[in-house]
């Protein structure tokens, strides 16, 4: 009796996960690792540093180091939530547009698919928009792959 080799057995499915301050990130990330789980997959999430990540005031002396501190934080933060998850992941941040940055990352890590949170919908919620695009309809719009957007909890 033969045993499979690796040679022949597709790689670990990964996952592609957009992260950022949003709290509809976090629910995207805890859908993230239950369907890693279920598919044997791997996660990579990507946070993409954009001016929400620095102080309001950009003539501080301190600005850059306080940018640089958020930005610790969130990678914080995501290694908290991802403390016991029961799939490996990796986690990188990068400057850029969120949705080009996301296929990227996608196309990088030949992803199966991304994953991202939504912000919701409504009147309130597409006002927002004007100010702060939507970063799912960005990826949904550029990316040949399957894109999963989980809905807030509110």
């Amino acid at each position: 009796m033969s045993t499979p080799s690796d040679a022949g057995r597709p790689a670990e499915p990964t996952l592609v996960v957009g992260h950022g301050q949003d709290p509809s990130s976090d629910h995207a990330l805890t859908a993230a690792v239950d369907l890693g789980r279920r598919l044997g997959g791997r996660l990579h999430v990507v946070h993409v540093i954009d001016l929400n990540d620095y102080p309001v005031n950009i003539d501080a002396p301190d600005w850059e180091q306080r940018g640089a501190e958020a930005v610790a934080a969130e990678q914080r933060h995501v290694e908290h939530l991802l403390a016991d998850a029961p799939v490996p992941w990796t986690y990188e941040a990068r400057h850029g547009d969120p949705a080009k940055v996301l296929c990227t990352a996608a196309d990088e890590h030949d992803a199966l698919l991304i994953v991202v949170g939504s912000r919701g919908e409504g009147l309130r919620r597409a006002l927002g928009r004007l100010m702060d695009p939507s970063i799912s309809h960005g990826v949904i719009q550029r990316q040949h792959r399957p894109v999963l957007v989980v809905p807030t909890h509110d």
